[in-house]
């Protein structure tokens, strides 16, 4: 499939009143020939690999963004979950190498770098217990490296015991940058079903299918989806709102194509995928929650936010399906609370709730995202959000996740003020009726039936 110039001025006349951009290019970067026997070596090893291997990520997209006029919101990094990586090591902190990836990425100008991981969903390995230990350190010692640990999949099941233990570490990671707005529990997400392919912090790691390095792109645009809406008659039925949100997602989609290609073509390396999430920012207009305002809803959380949600994620992926041959990563519209005006808003004034937002994770992308609660919640009520979370993700075979921020020292009704694309997030509620038995009986929640499907 040609893009034509007629489709970059379409494209590009998107860009200046309705937040058009690609959200991000990222790089991954297999750095298994990073394996060593120590610390020290490890980190050596991935600083000079992301330091050579990246050095023209940020001048290409730059290149990119002058020529084509869209902005590239984010230049981002990804690697081989670190855990695979450390069978081999004595030491049992591994935060070293996590400052290592940090002076690395800030080192070639790149926003975040993501893969401080492990795959825990079916059993730990010692160095996957020694990374879940390192997390909170390593968050806290680092300015833009992100985590991501697999609790779950649709395989395997959820692995309770490794659950519970990130849910203490989510609290401690909040706890040792309170002074910082919590921001460690801001760069970690606990995962059932993780892809390989993801462009999107702070889930983002270099999978093993994957080639030495990839570009993957993730688009956005949800500002573009709202303006079409708001021309639309207030009578047009919900048929017409579909179309006219499919034939929105295609233009998108058909932006990153371009720069994916191009960025590829130019760094030398293998095209991954492009990833035609709507995500949002705390930007005016650039938001979801306004998105489904605009097909009808109230307020974002109200009844019908579900069936509207549902809709536009199955609308988005349907338009920009065609667009590229190579859709992956994640795929589907955004609800992360602190980067969307409209949710933070919908949240402040108590139409959106924890217990909404958990359902409306059923029929989109990814889960309970950059949600704030009480500083003195518990680690059983945490544990119990995650499983909830995955369970989801488990049984409708679909990745889903949790970025909690325990506000430390707050309460329902404050707010962490992140800044940047982060945005801010006001204190919500939680339900506080865990119970302990539940969090602490350990093994695995075996996996569904429709598991069995060779």
């Amino acid at each position: 499939m040609q893009i034509t110039p007629a489709d970059v001025a379409a494209t590009t006349a998107m860009i200046t009143e309705q937040n058009l951009d690609i959200r991000t290019i990222t790089l991954g970067l297999n750095l298994r020939s990073c394996a060593a026997d120590s610390v020290d070596g490890i980190s050596r090893k991935i600083y000079d690999r992301m330091t050579s291997a990246a050095e023209n990520l940020v001048p290409t997209a730059e290149q990119l963004e002058r020529e084509y006029g869209i902005p590239i919101v984010n230049k981002r990094i990804s690697v081989t979950p670190i855990a695979e990586l450390c069978d081999a090591v004595p030491e049992t902190d591994l935060s070293p190498i996590a400052e290592a990836m940090d002076k690395a990425a800030k080192e070639v100008g790149v926003n975040f770098v993501g893969g401080f991981s492990a795959l825990v969903h079916k059993g730990s390995t010692r160095a996957d217990e020694k990374l879940m230990d390192s997390i909170p350190e390593a968050l806290a010692k680092t300015d833009i490296v992100c985590s991501s640990v697999n609790v779950g999949s649709t395989r395997a099941g959820i692995n309770m015991d490794a659950a519970l233990k990130m849910a203490g570490i989510i609290k401690k990671s909040a706890e040792l940058t309170a002074d910082r707005e919590c921001i460690g529990a801001g760069k970690l997400v606990v995962f059932c079903n993780a892809v390989e392919d993801n462009p999107f912090m702070a889930g983002a790691f270099h999978g093993a299918g994957e080639a030495d390095e990839t570009i993957n792109v993730g688009v956005s645009g949800p500002g573009v989806v709202r303006a079409v809406l708001a021309d639309l008659p207030k009578d047009a039925d919900l048929t017409t709102v579909a179309e006219a949100i499919k034939s929105t997602a295609f233009k998108i989609t058909r932006a990153g194509e371009l720069m994916a290609r191009e960025a590829a073509s130019r760094l030398g390396y293998e095209k991954g995928i492009l990833d035609l999430s709507l995500a949002p920012t705390p930007a005016a207009g650039d938001s979801v929650a306004n998105i489904l305002e605009e097909i009808g809803v109230g307020t974002c959380g109200g009844p019908g936010t579900t069936a509207a949600l549902a809709m536009l994620n199955d609308a988005v992926k349907k338009g920009g399906v065609m667009a590229s041959s190579s859709v992956g990563g994640l795929s589907g519209a955004f609800i992360p609370v602190s980067e969307d005006a409209g949710m933070i808003r919908a949240a402040e004034m108590g139409a959106l709730h924890l217990e909404k937002l958990e359902a409306m994770t059923c029929v989109c992308s990814v889960g309970l995202d950059m949600i704030a609660i009480p500083g003195d919640t518990s680690v059983e009520t945490i544990l119990g959000i995650i499983a909830d979370e995955a369970a989801i993700g488990m049984i409708n075979n679909k990745t889903t996740a949790v970025r909690l921020i325990p506000a430390i020292g707050k309460k329902p009704g404050d707010r962490l003020n992140f800044g940047g694309l982060l945005g801010y997030a006001p204190v919500i509620p939680v339900n506080e009726y865990a119970g302990s038995v539940f969090a602490h009986r350990g093994g695995r929640i075996p996996a569904p039936l429709n598991s069995l499907k060779n």
